[in-house]
């Protein structure tokens, strides 16, 4: 399954729709410091920090790709429950470490703290893992 990792600044109707499928089965706790799947999106879209995974023009997955001077943070991390456990997610976090190493910055996950499923992805990636702030 060929997946293209992209930034995601122009977001069509279809890529809109599509991230609202990715973000419709993410659980609550995904969406801090956000107020729900639409605020994380509109927020995301408005400041650019979306990056997405994308098969056959159809979004699977997307995160939140947040660039400081040293140090990127990738958060929000989803992808459609119907394509899970195909790499999506790996492929995200490794195209975003590559992005990241290519402009002399390190990437690190940001999740609320407590979530084995950030702690998972993390250890599996060896991506280290900071708490997000609430």
């Amino acid at each position: 399954m060929p997946i293209i990792v992209q930034a995601l600044n122009d977001a069509n109707y279809q890529d809109q729709q599509d991230l609202r499928k990715i973000y419709r089965d993410a659980p609550q706790w995904l969406f801090a410091p956000f107020s729900g799947e639409s605020d994380l999106i509109e927020k995301s879209l408005a400041d650019r920090s979306l990056i997405a995974g994308r098969f056959n023009d159809r979004l699977l997955g997307a995160a939140r790709l947040q660039k400081h001077h040293d140090v990127w943070y990738l958060s929000h991390l989803c992808v459609r429950k119907v394509t899970r456990r195909r790499g999506v997610a790996e492929r995200l976090v490794n195209q975003a470490q590559k992005m990241a190493s290519q402009a002399g910055a390190e990437l690190r996950l940001l999740a609320p703290a407590g979530y084995l499923e950030a702690q998972a992805i993390a250890a599996k990636l060896r991506v280290p893992l900071e708490v997000l702030a609430t």
